[in-house]
């Protein structure tokens, strides 16, 4: 076991129930419950076990958040660190046709009733999150919340954070960072959509760093949209740079793509949404080089509008 701790985190949806927002399609997937599982934990240990100690999961992941519970009490480790949200109920029993996955609730009897789990990561606990906060959900706005959510803070010495979602992510946090309770900030973390294509996110991190706020990038990879697929032709010239970054360096498009986000925004972790202990050891080879300067620029102007990536993106389906 390596004692480097990785800049790359385990986000956990991919592990927790068995479809999720992507445009690849893993073969042979597991299907009873059971395995499920047992494949679940068993990507925890590996990523574990390759120096990875920041591991991001929520009660909307399925059994994500379960088998992270389950999982630490195999562990006496100060250096793991556990991220987890509250507002979205997991509703598709893992049925594979389900027509709906997930419902959001951003009320304060749905913050209480997760809480109840999700307190068992204590003291593991470092980050406790909204789910995709936006205006839509009222959630930034609701009073009630934002105490309850200031009081666990206080009482667990954690951190409050959002995650974000959407063209408009800029203006969500903005909001955010402006809301104190009893004259002290609330939200000390900000996990956003950040990648080649949506790159607008970069604007507010100088912002973020100077008020210390923590900066997780989710979606790193574009809900796979990084890597070739006949059914993006207008991503062409993308695909035809990243294989020959991959060449050059010698990794998956999945590695370049991860370390464009750490050469670029130097957050606090970015989430691997790893399903198996393979895409472990090929995401975690972004932490074997740096990207020439050049390299950098380059994939800097692949950058898409946010309204057009956001569009596309609504269109992706489970799978």
């Amino acid at each position: 076991m390596t004692n480097n701790i990785s800049p790359i985190g385990l986000g956990t949806a991919a592990i927790g129930r068995p479809k999720y927002i992507n445009i690849r399609q893993e073969k042979n997937q597991v299907v009873s419950i059971e395995d499920f599982r047992k494949q679940g934990r068993q990507t925890l240990e590996h990523a574990y076990q390759k120096g990875i100690r920041y591991f991001d999961t929520a009660p909307g992941y399925g059994l994500a958040e379960e088998l992270v519970i389950d999982w630490l009490e195999s562990k006496n480790d100060p250096a793991i660190e556990v991220a987890t949200k509250w507002g979205y109920t997991y509703t598709a029993n893992f049925d594979p046709n389900a027509i709906q996955h997930e419902v959001k609730d951003h009320s304060l009897s749905k913050l209480q009733q997760q809480w109840k789990q999700s307190r068992q990561l204590l003291p593991y606990l470092t980050i406790y999150q909204i789910h995709s906060a936006t205006f839509e959900s009222g959630v930034l706005d609701n009073e009630a919340v934002l105490e309850g959510l200031f009081e666990l803070k206080q009482q667990h010495n954690i951190e409050i954070g959002i995650t974000t979602t959407g063209a408009n992510q800029l203006d969500v946090i903005k909001k955010a960072l402006d809301i104190h309770i009893s004259g002290y900030p609330l939200f000390g973390a900000f996990q956003v959509t950040y990648n080649i294509l949506d790159q607008h996110i970069a604007n507010m991190a100088d912002i973020l760093r100077k008020q210390s706020k923590k900066i997780i990038i989710k979606e790193a990879l574009a809900n796979a949209r990084l890597f070739p697929n006949t059914n993006y032709s207008h991503y062409q010239q993308h695909y035809t740079i990243l294989q020959k970054l991959s060449e050059k360096y010698q990794v998956g498009i999945d590695a370049i793509a991860l370390r464009f986000c750490q050469d670029t925004l130097q957050p606090f972790k970015i989430l691997s949404g790893a399903s198996n202990q393979k895409q472990i050891d090929d995401n975690i080879k972004a932490e074997l080089f740096t990207l020439d300067q050049e390299d950098v620029e380059m994939l800097q102007s692949l950058k898409t509008d946010p309204e057009s990536y956001w569009t596309e993106r609504k269109k992706l389906t489970w799978n």
